[in-house]
C-alpha cells in the first residue's frame, strides 16, 4: 500500500478570478490553457517553465522572476514536510506561497 498527498486548489472562484492579471499573462503566453485551475503548488513547481514562456513579456518575467527564490525554496520545504508528515507544518507554508502570489498580482496591477 501507499499513502499519497495531494495539493488541490481551492480558489473560491477559480485561478483566473482570484489572481486574473497573472492568469491572463500565462494564458497568453500559453504557459497555462484557458480553462486550467492548477494550485499555487503545482505553478512553483514548473517556474522555470513559465519564465521561460514569458520570454515575450519581460516585464511579467521580472515580477515572476524576483519571486524565484522564495517560492522554490518554500516548495522545498513542503516536500520536505509533506514527506515527514508534517502536514499542518506544509499547509502553513503553503499559505506563505499563497501571500507571494497575492504580491505578485498585486505588483501586476501597476503595469
Amino acid at each position: 500500500m501507499q499513502l499519497t498527498v495531494d495539493v488541490r486548489p481551492f480558489y473560491e472562484k477559480g485561478l483566473k478570478a482570484t489572481y486574473p492579471k497573472l492568469a491572463r499573462s500565462l494564458i497568453h503566453a500559453k504557459a497555462i490553457k484557458d480553462y486550467d485551475d492548477p494550485a499555487l503548488y503545482d505553478l512553483v513547481a514548473k517556474w522555470d517553465k513559465l519564465l521561460y514562456a514569458l520570454d515575450g513579456d519581460p516585464q511579467v518575467k521580472d515580477i515572476l522572476f524576483k519571486q524565484k527564490e522564495k517560492l522554490k525554496a518554500l516548495y522545498s520545504e513542503i516536500e520536505s514536510l509533506i514527506a515527514d508528515r508534517k502536514l499542518s507544518e506544509a499547509d502553513n507554508a503553503l499559505y506563505k506561497i499563497e501571500d507571494i502570489f497575492e504580491d505578485i498580482e498585486y505588483d501586476l496591477a501597476g503595469l
